[in-house]
């Protein structure tokens, strides 16, 4: 499904604030894969994100998604057929836009390949609209035509992850989308992602700073430090891992104790 060949990325190089944020990442994805990913701060996570959905294009190496070499198909193609969520539940929607526009507009930009162009949303779309809603279980569906940026932060990022699955995509991407969340409405909205990511199909990877939830979730684990991957895990070796085999395997393999507070402390208090 996903093959990342021998990624490299420097961000301003030859000056003194050059960082290599990546440094020949290799990585293959099978279809249905759901792949959490842990890492320190400037692992290289996010922009490895980045990388998949073409916000950067790399130095050196090259991406094939389905068998696509998408290596330098611009972002806004690649938003097609890609799904993001972000940590910050104000990015993914239009605030003054109402819950069916923003629907509206993600569902027409994903299946426009079959369209030829954008056209108006039928009677038939709305009710879709409302059906899968319904489903999200907080009464959105009543809401359709209130704007998103009335909406709490759990109702933006639930609506979100409609948004990137309505049409659903070759690859789905989540970048900590729960962290900026409250506990419960975190534990919705990841509920949500579960149902959704399992019912469809989806092959997924996603980014946590919760290590625990990392083997929690998904069939693979993968561990990022210094912009390459130092550890990945599945199958039997991984359903007899503990947070704690998890640290001290990463230790071996980057050469380095994990220094990412967040995921320390969510180890410590056993979440």
């Amino acid at each position: 499904m996903l093959e990342l060949k021998n990624i490299f990325m420097t961000f301003n190089p030859g000056t003194v604030n050059e960082k290599k944020a990546l440094e020949g990442l290799s990585l293959k994805l099978d279809t249905g894969d759901f792949a959490t990913i842990i890492g320190s701060n400037g692992a290289g996570k996010s922009t490895m994100f980045n990388m998949i959905t073409g916000t950067y294009f790399p130095d050196e190496g090259q991406i094939i998604l389905d068998g696509d070499d998408i290596t330098f198909v611009r972002e806004h193609i690649r938003s097609r057929y890609i799904g993001r969520l972000f940590q910050d539940p104000l990015m993914g929607t239009a605030p003054n836009m109402t819950i069916e526009e923003n629907l509206s507009v993600a569902y027409l930009r994903a299946s426009i390949g079959n369209r030829g162009s954008f056209s108006r949303i039928s009677k038939k779309e709305k009710e879709f609209f409302r059906e899968k809603l319904s489903l999200l279980g907080m009464g959105l569906e009543d809401r359709m035509t209130s704007p998103v940026g009335l909406l709490s932060g759990g109702q933006r990022q639930a609506l979100t992850l409609l948004m990137a699955t309505v049409v659903t995509p070759r690859i789905l991407l989540l970048d900590e989308h729960t962290a900026a969340l409250d506990p419960a409405t975190a534990d919705k909205v990841l509920e949500l992602t579960r149902e959704v990511v399992e019912d469809r199909k989806i092959t997924c990877m996603m980014v946590t700073h919760n290590m625990q939830q990392a083997l929690d979730l998904g069939n693979r684990t993968l561990m990022m430090s210094d912009g390459r991957i130092v550890f990945d895990t599945a199958g039997q070796e991984r359903a007899g891992m503990t947070v704690n085999d998890l640290l001290r395997r990463f230790a071996q393999q980057a050469g380095h104790s994990l220094s990412n507070d967040r995921i320390l402390l969510s180890t410590e208090e056993g979440r």
